[in-house]
């Protein structure tokens, strides 16, 4: 079977839904010109843990618009591996006390800010006040107010900000977004999305990721990949959440949640049922229609993300083995900058699940209480 097909022939219009998905364009951005897509951008990456050097840093060996230019860091111990690595000159390395300076340097045009949640806004403030480009690993803020001081801060220094949900660049992903649209199996009735590992079985540790000031725990760790999943796969915005807690090891996870539930209601009577935790390996995301289903399972691996449908359909992996899947997203937010366009994800992309994020913690407060979006 062709896989740009349904069995059904239907073709995919993955161009148009593209342009749907970007959202409204932003101002140009401070020195460049539209269409100017042959020069590579610059980036810094702001923090050195293992997704960034694991990934991201790898990743930009691979683009076509961007490259790796300065590191913004607190672990001064990392830098000397790094630059006999990657080359980076001593000028291009800022401390995160002297973050500022980073304005003054010309070989750098976007930050990529993968530091703990609580340390995305004012990294964001920063780096947007400097008038650099801004890309940020989700979730985008610790909550909601603080994403729209990122927007505001973004679009008031004429810069782009962009969020690092990598599976929005994903082409299976990308053909679940437009079948959102199409509906080849008829209205959607109910999903399913579940996004979870299993951590700390050897007990505690000083991860930030156990800290609930540091923007720790499931929710915000993998719930988002749910919550993300939820809205564009249904092609909705939901209007009422319910939350519960359901941690079996206090012990490991006194003050954050091991595992959340949470439903999400949406328009016309559909609903997404959700669970994210650190206590079991999930990663589905399945969506019931009238006339049929299709799901992916892995839907947020690092790759090899494959799916089927009930029609035979098969959704095969599409973009090669890690890190090709950051690479795709980094030089796809490279080009909106570049061309003067708004970015697949932008800031009010993160916004929206913000928010959604903020009523489950509200509901899971209230016992399990229904709150309106």
């Amino acid at each position: 079977m062709d896989p740009n097909r349904w069995s059904n022939g239907m073709p995919r219009r993955r161009v148009l839904q593209t342009l749907a998905l970007a959202g409204a364009a932003a101002a140009l951005p401070r020195g460049f010109a539209a269409g100017s897509s042959t020069r590579r951008l610059g980036v810094a990456i702001v923090g050195l843990g293992g997704y960034s050097g694991e990934l991201l840093a790898p990743a930009l060996q691979l683009t076509r618009h961007c490259r790796l230019a300065g590191l913004v860091t607190g672990s001064p111990h990392k830098i000397p591996d790094w630059q006999a690595r990657y080359g980076i000159a001593d000028a291009n390395i800022y401390s995160y006390d002297e973050f500022h300076r980073i304005a003054d340097d010309p070989d750098i045009d976007v930050v990529y800010i993968a530091t703990p949640n609580h340390l995305h806004k004012p990294q964001a403030l920063i780096a947007a006040n400097a008038g650099k480009h801004v890309w940020c690993e989700k979730p985008m803020a610790m909550d909601a107010a603080e994403g729209e001081a990122m927007i505001r801060a973004c679009r008031d220094n004429r810069v782009q900000l962009a969020i690092g949900y990598r599976m929005q660049h994903e082409p299976n992903t990308r053909r679940f977004m437009a079948m959102a649209q199409e509906r080849p199996f008829g209205r959607i009735v109910q999903l399913r999305a579940e996004a979870g590992w299993l951590g700390w079985r050897q007990g505690a540790d000083d991860a930030w990721r156990l800290d609930p000031a540091r923007g720790g725990g499931a929710m915000y760790d993998m719930g988002v990949y749910c919550v993300n999943a939820a809205r564009y796969s249904s092609g909705l915005e939901p209007v009422a959440v319910r939350a519960w807690d359901e941690t079996a090891r206090r012990e490991i996870f006194p003050a954050v949640d091991e595992t959340t539930r949470f439903t999400l209601e949406f328009a016309d009577e559909i609903v997404a049922e959700c669970v994210t935790s650190f206590g079991r390996n999930l990663n589905t995301l399945h969506i019931d229609c009238e006339r049929g289903w299709y799901e992916l399972s892995p839907f947020q691996a690092y790759d090899g993300n494959v799916g089927r449908a009930s029609d035979g359909t098969r959704f095969a992996a599409q973009l090669g083995e890690r890190p090709r899947m950051q690479a795709e997203q980094m030089d796809q937010d490279a080009l909106a900058i570049l061309e003067g366009r708004a970015p697949r994800v932008p800031g009010e992309e993160g916004l929206r699940d913000m928010r959604v994020v903020d009523a489950v913690f509200a509901s899971v407060r209230n016992g399990n209480a229904r709150v309106p979006l």
